[in-house]
């Protein structure tokens, strides 16, 4: 299928699970429990995130991912997807390689399963970008995205309002869910821009946010406006400075991004019977990610302390957090904490994060990245 017609019709079985009962900005709230993948039921303890090499060879990907289950680890969350080309096949995309299906059979072999880390709400393909600009998400100055990035060139983020949108993100996850042997679909940036960064992050941007400003506050594109109004007879971009404190602006907003989760990837990876998980903010209000929320098989929040200008205690008290959060939701699905490498240099630190995380309710850990990953940790899990 050629680029301009997959752009009219997106995919077929996203289209096939849009019913008119699951509009955009619908309630995309947990109900009743949900059914879980056969996969699902046999989740790894501890994960790690996996930059990407296809310069690398067949031999140097087994001894990675033998020194990996060595560790104790026994999921890989490789990048195939960042928001321009793929490293899979895909329908519309460009293909850079098809590296996911080289490295399967590989880590398989090392006795690890697979959850491909796939971007979900950027898009910084230019093609895309040109014919569809009407796709990006709109900050309260009325700029969009793809024009007016905050914070970095990439930060491309798409509107959750925007049904071509959600179609769009479902295609990507089915590209996924067609790989047989692929265990899991992990997504990240499942989200909108930082309202707020983390505390340590904002002397790096030479920025002060003691509250929600206009040019990083999302969404505010006409489809949001438009829906938001029909639901509750006002016009968000009228809220002015007032905006941040209209509780049920700020609540359409989290159901919107709850919605290309619940009501769109979710279907799509469990209709391929894979696992679906993903990596998920502390400070979740700040990127309009309600994720206590989402029908997931996994939560793995990264809880990256040295960002927040915490200790390692801190990242205990986030899992307890994050489980009350889900059990409130009556969505308690296991929780993973994300440990951030570079945070933790020493081994005592590592061990520390590791035992704080499953003292407080983690059923395992998760690191980020390989590439940090120093071969004094080799021991840590056992």
């Amino acid at each position: 299928m050629d680029k301009r017609k997959f752009l009219k019709l997106s995919t077929a079985g996203a289209l096939s699970l849009i019913t008119s009962s699951a509009l955009l900005c619908c309630d995309a709230t947990i109900k009743t429990p949900k059914t879980i993948t056969k996969k699902a039921k046999l989740l790894p303890d501890n994960w790690i995130w996996l930059r990407p090499n296809i310069e690398k060879s067949t031999d140097y990907w087994k001894a990675t991912f033998a020194r990996i289950r060595k560790a104790g680890i026994e999921a890989v969350l490789p990048q195939v997807y960042a928001s321009n080309e793929t490293l899979f096949d895909h329908p519309t995309l460009p293909v850079k390689a098809r590296w996911l299906e080289k490295i399967i059979p590989l880590a398989h072999a090392a006795d690890l399963q697979v959850h491909a880390w796939m971007w979900t709400m950027p898009l910084n393909n230019p093609e895309f970008i040109k014919q569809h600009p009407d796709w990006y998400s709109v900050n309260r100055n009325g700029d969009p995205a793809h024009t007016h990035p905050a914070y970095v060139n990439y930060y491309k983020f798409l509107c959750p309002c925007n049904e071509e949108v959600a179609e769009f993100v479902a295609g990507n996850v089915e590209a996924l869910g067609k790989i047989e042997d692929l265990d899991g679909i992990h997504l990240d940036y499942v989200r909108q821009p930082d309202v707020i960064l983390a505390e340590a992050l904002q002397p790096k941007y030479d920025i002060i946010q003691d509250k929600e400003y206009p040019q990083y506050d999302y969404p505010y594109s006409e489809n949001c406006r438009r829906q938001f109004k029909a639901q509750h007879g006002i016009d968000p971009m009228n809220l002015g400075d007032d905006a941040p404190q209209h509780e049920a602006w700020r609540q359409f907003r989290y159901d919107a991004v709850s919605n290309i989760v619940n009501n769109h990837c979710v279907p799509m990876a469990r209709k391929y019977d894979k696992t679906i998980s993903a990596a998920v903010f502390p400070n979740w209000e700040s990127v309009r990610q309600e994720w206590h929320q989402w029908d997931l098989d996994a939560f793995l929040p990264m809880l990256y302390q040295g960002f927040y200008k915490e200790d390692i205690d801190w990242i205990g008290k986030e899992v307890k957090k994050a489980k009350a959060r889900l059990k409130n939701a009556q969505n308690d699905k296991p929780v993973f904490s994300g440990l951030f490498l570079p945070h933790l240099g020493e081994v005592a630190d590592l061990e520390k994060a590791i035992a704080v995380s499953k003292a407080n309710g983690a059923s395992g850990v998760s690191f980020f990245g390989y590439g940090n990953f120093k071969e004094a940790y080799m021991g840590v899990l056992k």
